[in-house]
């Protein structure tokens, strides 16, 4: 790796005017491209001191060998070179949101002599209508297979109809009503197009034109007994409303948007974008990327838009809408961009509240469970499980495989209601039946590293009991209650502590004092990149891509998660504590019965005792313990002097 200082520019040979700039490696390839208002800024960002660097940037800086930039004439023609150069290089270390696959379309190829039904990618062709884009072109295939039924438009190749026509015979489609079979003349020209126009009618909103026309046509049927043309048509009328359904309406008619969110972690993000033409959910995509920038919600959002409709143009393929879950920071800019791509102007703006706003929430609910789902798709391959298991074991040079790992996290508000947790893996998968929870109160709430060192002690404690007897080897809780089988096979084969340097040296001086000192520890710094070991002046970096890294990734969430909802709940029953809690021999029915007689626990204060015993259950003995109970102390008799 390059010392930036070996290849930072001087501060005088900087432009200060907008621009592109661009990070080479020692091979010479661009390794990230960015733009900048002012390049002379933007650079000099890079080349501070490494430590304050986030540690995706100091990676890149560090790969890096040279830099180079382009001074342009504003900030518009920044973001158009930004687009080309990432198109063009793929820089390791920018977002690339689009894959490999352009948006499938429905097409009708209208400027044929007999317009053909097809899925279609890429660009467009004059004289073809186009609907879409949909996602998956699995959908689109059933769609069509549905609406044959009652349009049969032709659906195969050139090819497929030149040699029907010259064998005078059609195709399998043609045989079961699917296809009209133009090539053999069973229907002409005229006929066929307008069977087609209706097909796109039908695709373009104008839907129960038709499904009243089939009602009509079965109603007839069944008045002329013939109840199998009316089956028929009763069966077409299904097809036709199970397409229609597929498409319902979910904003005005006269709406053209793409609705865009996002849900990231510290490694990936998850895009999701519904497509909405004439007010329909015509489409949904969405796909996981690395996030391998260290860059805000409003700087993904541009990035996102300029890889989905930098090959685009026009205006039925950049709605004149689009919706995003944060204002881009160069919003003019890339609005001013889009309207260029499409022809006309172009909204980009976020919905704040309505139907707009209600659905963006779905599309992001979407992307969160996408990512969800990729995740756990990852850590449920028994061969993806061990190979993060061996990773991890190489990197932290632990002798022992890694059967069982436990891994702790505090959590509280400003000190109060502090909540540790416990979550384990073993052999990869979460363990749930052996998560544990710990209340931290006193002198041990103090602080985070006060709190882990509590915790711990009381979770291995009783190991290190054990061990000093020769009892055999155990983790059962400190405290646990009695007659209770929550003892556990064997201790974990590696701690993990929520945290850097002070929590993993919080963690090991514990197990040093239990005599557990061989017990592996590591800690796992919140951007997780970073595992800490004791005493080690730096960390270890484990490669992007690395699955021991989305081992760690996996439990520390879980246990950040099962910490927060520990603490949630006991904040909860804190505030909703009552002066009556605690009274000898008042139980909840009799508090409930007081509180429903009396109103409130002042008004049970300012009652003697006499009228507490009108309450059922309450007799003269409790009437006088929860009188002495909620009665103010008497404040000693002031000597005036």
């Amino acid at each position: 790796m390059a010392d930036p200082a070996s290849y930072r520019p001087a501060p005088g040979e900087i432009s200060t005017s907008p621009g592109v700039y661009r990070f080479r490696d020692a091979d010479g390839r661009v390794v990230y491209v960015g733009k900048a208002k002012n390049l002379r800024a933007r650079l000099g960002s890079y080349f501070q001191d490494p430590a304050r660097l986030t540690t995706k940037t100091r990676t890149m800086v560090f790969t890096a060998a040279a830099v180079e930039w382009t001074v342009v004439g504003s900030e518009l023609e920044a973001l158009q070179l930004e687009y080309t150069w990432i198109k063009e290089y793929r820089p390791r270390f920018n977002i690339m949101y689009r894959d490999d696959k352009s948006y499938p379309y429905l097409a009708v190829t209208m400027n044929e002599q007999f317009p053909r039904v097809q899925v279609m990618r890429g660009d467009r062709r004059p004289g073809v209508k186009y609907f879409g884009p949909f996602h998956p072109a699995k959908a689109i295939r059933e769609t069509v297979d549905l609406m044959l039924r009652v349009f049969p438009v032709r659906t195969c190749s050139a090819g497929v109809f030149k040699r029907a026509r010259a064998q005078d015979r059609p195709c399998l489609l043609g045989y079961i009503g699917k296809c009209s079979a133009p090539c053999v003349g069973r229907i002409s020209p005229a006929e066929h197009r307008e069977l087609a126009q209706d097909f796109c009618d039908f695709m373009a909103g104008d839907a129960q034109r038709f499904i009243r026309e089939l009602e009509r046509a079965m109603q007839g049927a069944v008045e002329e007994l013939r109840y199998e043309d009316a089956a028929r048509l009763r069966d077409d009328i299904a097809a036709l409303r199970r397409v229609f359904e597929r498409n319902a309406v979910v904003l005005p008619e006269s709406t053209e948007s793409d609705i865009f969110a996002l849900h990231a972690d510290e490694l990936e993000v998850a895009v999701q974008v519904f497509h909405v033409r004439q007010g329909r959910i015509r489409g949904q995509r969405g796909w996981v990327m690395e996030r391998v920038e260290d860059v805000s919600e409003p700087e993904m959002v541009t990035h996102l838009l300029q890889q989905v409709y930098g090959d685009l143009a026009g205006e039925d393929r950049i709605p004149h809408e689009i919706l995003v879950p944060a204002e881009p920071d160069d919003a003019a800019q890339l609005v001013e961009w889009l309207s260029g791509l499409r022809g006309a102007r172009v909204n980009v703006r976020v919905p704040r509240r309505g139907t707009k706003a209600d659905l963006m929430e779905t599309v992001r609910e979407n992307a969160e469970m996408a990512l969800k789902l990729h995740k756990s798709r990852r850590s449920g391959d028994l061969t993806t499980r061990s190979a993060a298991l061996r990773e991890l074991q190489e990197a932290l040079e632990i002798p022992e495989p890694l059967l069982r790992i436990e891994c702790y996290d505090i959590s509280h508000s400003q000190g109060t209601n502090v909540v540790g947790s416990m979550v384990v893996m073993e052999d990869g998968l979460p363990k749930k039946k052996d998560y544990r929870r710990f209340n931290v109160t006193g002198e041990a709430a103090r602080d985070d590293t006060a709190s882990m060192k509590d915790v711990l002690r009381r979770r291995f404690a009783r190991l290190a009991e054990e061990r000093a007897e020769g009892a055999p080897l155990s983790g059962q809780l400190e405290g646990e209650e009695e007659g209770r089988d929550r003892r556990f096979a064997y201790p974990p084969s590696l701690v993990v502590v929520d945290g850097g340097p002070p929590q993993v040296a919080a963690a090991a001086a514990v197990l040093e004092e239990l005599g557990l000192d061989d017990l592996p520890v590591v800690g796992l710094a919140k951007r997780l990149e970073e595992v800490w070991l004791p005493g080690d002046e730096f960390p270890v970096v484990l490669p992007r891509t690395s699955e021991g890294l989305y081992l760690l990734q996996r439990i520390r969430d879980e246990s950040h998660r099962f910490a927060i909802a520990g603490h949630r709940g006991r904040r909860a029953k804190a505030m909703t504590a009552s002066a009556l809690d605690g009274i000898p021999g008042l139980g909840p029915a009799k508090r409930t019965a007081l509180l429903n007689h009396f109103g409130s626990v002042a008004q049970i204060r300012a009652a003697g005792v006499e009228r507490l015993t009108e309450v059922a259950g309450i007799g003269p003995t409790l009437a006088q313990t929860v009188h002495a109970a909620l009665a103010p102390a008497e404040q000693p008799d002031t000597v005036e002097p």
